[in-house]
């Protein structure tokens, strides 16, 4: 995939994917954003890395302008900051799937869910490298 482009294979729009990941997956937190991210190892066959989704509860921001608004923010944040997340999941083999859930009660600026989405990324490839590497063995300890 070529570019900052979003493209469809990267959105989690299957609904037992979406299952799935509420049920067993683990969650970061970066006010305003929370991320419930399920980390897994890397299929051959699939072509991104990385699928997710947004939610804005209609309980915390009561109208419709004020939701898709944030939704925007909140995409066009992923998408410009992606590359923090990327490259450490292809090196550590691992492919995640997203869910991203906005917590506030009101419309925040977009450079306060950039920095947010930067600090959720970062948190995210650090999880998906600790995944990754093998438990270390305990060594015996002998009595001479």
């Amino acid at each position: 995939m070529k570019g900052n482009r979003l493209y469809k294979c990267e959105k989690l729009c299957s609904r037992t994917a979406i299952n799935g990941l509420f049920a067993s997956g683990r969650s970061v937190v970066a006010y305003p954003l929370r991320a419930v991210v399920a980390v897994k190892e890397a299929e051959p066959a699939r072509v991104a890395s990385a699928r997710f989704m947004i939610t804005v509860p209609k309980k915390k921001i009561r109208t419709a302008l004020g939701r898709v608004l944030l939704r925007r923010r909140i995409r066009e944040a992923y998408r410009l900051n992606r590359p923090l997340l990327l490259p450490r999941l292809a090196a550590a083999g691992q492919e995640v799937d997203i869910a991203f859930l906005y917590m506030a009660n009101t419309i925040a600026d977009y450079a306060k869910v950039e920095s947010a989405m930067k600090t959720v990324l970062g948190k995210i490839a650090a999880l998906a490298e600790t995944c990754s590497q093998p438990p270390v063995e305990a060594k015996e300890v002998t009595d001479d």
